[in-house]
């Protein structure tokens, strides 16, 4: 859903700034031809030509409007909506479910992983459905840390408890790693 998001908010903000760029070169260089620097670009004249109270072009433009105003209300739901999973079932094996907190396996993913040796920092996102959730997991490297080494520690320990504790047979994650910036050391 986020890459579609992302499409979309590309895609309408291109619009936006390709419409406002065409209004203002139009506005920009309509004044001569409209009567001078100073006249105004609609006249009383043309106002009352072109926009009569019974007239379809008032309906129209109210339809734009509205149409418009929908469009930027279901942006703006889109951009709150929370891509992340509130809660898990686990099978406790007895016939019945109990609910897994989505912030708390993430907390302990990145508590784990944050304990293994290299890892500065840890964010742990749980995105998906509930029958088919994944990981998103940012793992934040000390310069020293070795990247192969770090991943297949999170690979091996660190993904078999989430799965474990989660009661699911694979559990799907996204790793991306970034060394975290050092300062060097000056020499005197």
């Amino acid at each position: 859903m986020s890459a579609v998001l992302g499409k979309v908010n590309r895609t309408l903000l291109a619009s936006i700034g390709l419409v406002l760029l065409a209004a203002g070169v139009t506005l920009l260089t309509a004044s001569r031809p409209f009567g001078g620097r100073y006249a105004p670009l609609l006249t009383a004249r043309s106002r009352h030509r072109y926009w009569h109270a019974d007239d379809w072009r008032w309906w129209a433009v109210v339809a734009v409007l509205g149409l418009c105003v929908l469009l930027a209300l279901w942006w703006l739901l889109a951009q709150l909506r929370r891509p992340r999973l509130a809660a898990l079932e686990v099978d406790t094996g007895d016939g019945g479910f109990a609910l897994l907190r989505g912030r708390a396996l993430e907390s302990a993913v990145a508590a784990e992983a944050e304990a293994l040796d290299g890892v500065a920092r840890c964010r742990v996102a749980l995105r998906g459905r509930r029958d088919a959730p994944g990981l998103r997991i940012a793992l934040e490297l000390e310069p020293h840390a070795v990247p192969a080494d770090a991943l297949a520690a999170l690979r091996g320990p660190v993904l078999t408890h989430a799965r474990a504790s989660a009661g699911l047979p694979e559990l799907p994650a996204e790793a991306r790693l970034r060394v975290s910036s050092h300062h060097a050391q000056r020499v005197t």
